[in-house]
This record gives structure tokens, C-alpha cells and sequence, in this order.
């Protein structure tokens, strides 16, 4: 499994105001806070503005500070292209969809560059299509485009992107139908990256949902995830599914991913009733997968 660590991210006010102003010490650590991870995702939205040439910068300070590989993460292809230029590391470009010229463009980099490459399901004209099928079209066409350029499809990760629990219940579970079509559609074949963190968009109990999507995701094959690297019994979680489990819940967390990966029935499951954690974790799975109804109260209900 592949970790991306989220954590230096335009949107938030404080890393966007510690960007602007070239706050090096502050970015440090944020890198050292994600050393438990494979990459570390510099988001930082169009780079415009006081932000223009902020990759390069950002690149620096991760190749001096860190081992990590870099997810370049804008949408201005200069910044992307100067950001690769100041890097000799492992590197994901992040993203394109089916729209031209971005696709052809970032395809072009990711070859001469030899970058990951993440490829989103959606395009313009059809915004993220509500159903697994619709993805897998999009995906195709997407495919198409970058094989015949020459990429590698190892290199071809991608997002069946997720929606937020609350907002369209139903889409958690299409997600992770999306991630096993797409595993099982392609030959040569590709891989899948989610950013985690999306499911629980203005939800409560977010880290409880953000764990368990994480197992649900892992039981339908991801390759590669987008975390909270801070949250580190997350972390843990993902890389105890791997190896073995220290506890009953940690038992029940393979149970879930096992049950998954065999289409198997998630009211088979067993676990304690007596246990408020395990209790909340089914609960949270029912939800996920579009079994019980969502509310903010779930988790005491």
C-alpha cells in the first residue's frame, strides 16, 4: 500500500498564509509529521500570485529534509512542470481527468518524467458520473490516450473519487465498486489511488469514518491512498492489515477487509456487542456501504 500524506494543503488557512510567506521552518514540519508516509501530496490549488513558484521551493525543502517521493498537486501546468524539473525523487503527478489539453499535457510530463500519474473518473461534460459503469467508460477513454502515448500502465493510478457520506450516501459503495472494476478491467493492468479523507467531508465522528472507509477501500484492492498522516492509529490500522492484528479489533478491521475482498456478507460478521468501539465500527461499515441511513447522531444511535 502506497501512503500519501495530505497535510500540506492550500485550503487550509494556516499552511496557505505559511506558503505565502516562505515559512520554512513551519513546512519542515509538516514533512517531518509525515515521514510515516511513502509521498507527501503538495497541494497548493492554481499557484498564482504570491504563490507562483512555490514548488520548486516546497520540492527543496522535501528533498533536504526527508526521503519522501512528492505528489505534485496543482492545477497550473508551469508551477507542475518547474516543481518536477527541481525534483530527482519518486514523484505522482496529481491529476488529470479526460479533458484536453490537460491530459495530453501532463501525460507529456509524466512520460518524460517518468511520474505516477493520477487520472481522474470524470471529465467537464459529465461531471463524476453517479455510477460504477460510467467511471469505468471514462477510465477507458483515459486509458486509451495514455497507452497510446506509451506511459506504463503500472503508472496509471486511478481515482474512482469518492463523494462525502452525507452528502450522497450511496456513493461510498460505488467508489468501491469503481476501484474493483478498474482493477479487474484493464490488461495490461492499472492501479487505484483514493484521497481517504473525502468520505467524511462535513460529517461528525470523521475519523472513525475515514478508518473504516480505509479498511472497506483495502478489502476492494486500493493501491494507494491519500491520509491524514497525523492521524496515526490510521496509519497503524492500514499497515496492521498487511501484517498481523494486535487485538480483537484489530481482528475484526481484517474481518471487514476480508469480507470485502470475498463479496462476502457484512451481517455475518462477528464481533462484540459488548464492545462500544466494535459496535461503532460495524456500524460505521452498514453506513459506508449504504446499509443504514447516515445521520451526525450514528455513533450513538
Amino acid at each position: 500500500m502506497i501512503l500519501i500524506g495530505e497535510n500540506i494543503h492550500v485550503i487550509s488557512k494556516t499552511v496557505r498564509e505559511a506558503l505565502a510567506s516562505r515559512n520554512e521552518n513551519f513546512i519542515c514540519e509538516l514533512i517531518k509529521a509525515q515521514s510515516n508516509m511513502d509521498y507527501a501530496d503538495l497541494n497548493v490549488g492554481p499557484a498564482k500570485k504570491d504563490l507562483e513558484g512555490i514548488l520548486p521551493w516546497l520540492a527543496n525543502i522535501v528533498k533536504e529534509n526527508s526521503s519522501l517521493g512528492i505528489s505534485f498537486d496543482t492545477t497550473n501546468f508551469e508551477e507542475m512542470k518547474r516543481g518536477i524539473e527541481n525534483f530527482d525523487g519518486k514523484t505522482f503527478i496529481n491529476s488529470v481527468s479526460k479533458d484536453e489539453p490537460r491530459l495530453s499535457q501532463m501525460s507529456d510530463l509524466a512520460l518524460e518524467y517518468g511520474s505516477n500519474l493520477v487520472a481522474l473518473t470524470l471529465s467537464k461534460e459529465t461531471g463524476i458520473p453517479k455510477s460504477a459503469d460510467g467511471r469505468l467508460e471514462i477510465a477507458f477513454e483515459i486509458y486509451e490516450k495514455l497507452i497510446e502515448k506509451g506511459i506504463d500502465s503500472e503508472k496509471i493510478f486511478f481515482d474512482p473519487l469518492i463523494l462525502p457520506v452525507c452528502a450522497d450516501q450511496s456513493q461510498g459503495a460505488e467508489a468501491l465498486n469503481t476501484v474493483r472494476m478498474l482493477k479487474e478491467s484493464f490488461d495490461p493492468p492499472v492501479k487505484t489511488v483514493i484521497g481517504l479523507s473525502n468520505i467524511s467531508n462535513g460529517a461528525v465522528d470523521r475519523v472513525l469514518l475515514n478508518r473504516v472507509f480505509a479498511v472497506l477501500a483495502y478489502g476492494a484492492g486500493i493501491d494507494a491512498m491519500i491520509v491524514d498522516a497525523k492521524d496515526l492509529e490510521l496509519v497503524r490500522i492500514i499497515k496492521m492489515l498487511e501484517n498481523e492484528p494486535k487485538n480483537e479489533t484489530d481482528n475484526l478491521y481484517k474481518n471487514i477487509a476480508q469480507t470485502i475482498t470475498d463479496f462476502g456478507e457484512i451481517n455475518d460478521l462477528d464481533f462484540d456487542k459488548n464492545s462500544d468501539e466494535q459496535v461503532k465500527i460495524v456500524k460505521a461499515v452498514k453506513i459506508l456501504l449504504n446499509r443504514e441511513i447516515y445521520s451526525h447522531s450514528f455513533t450513538q444511535i
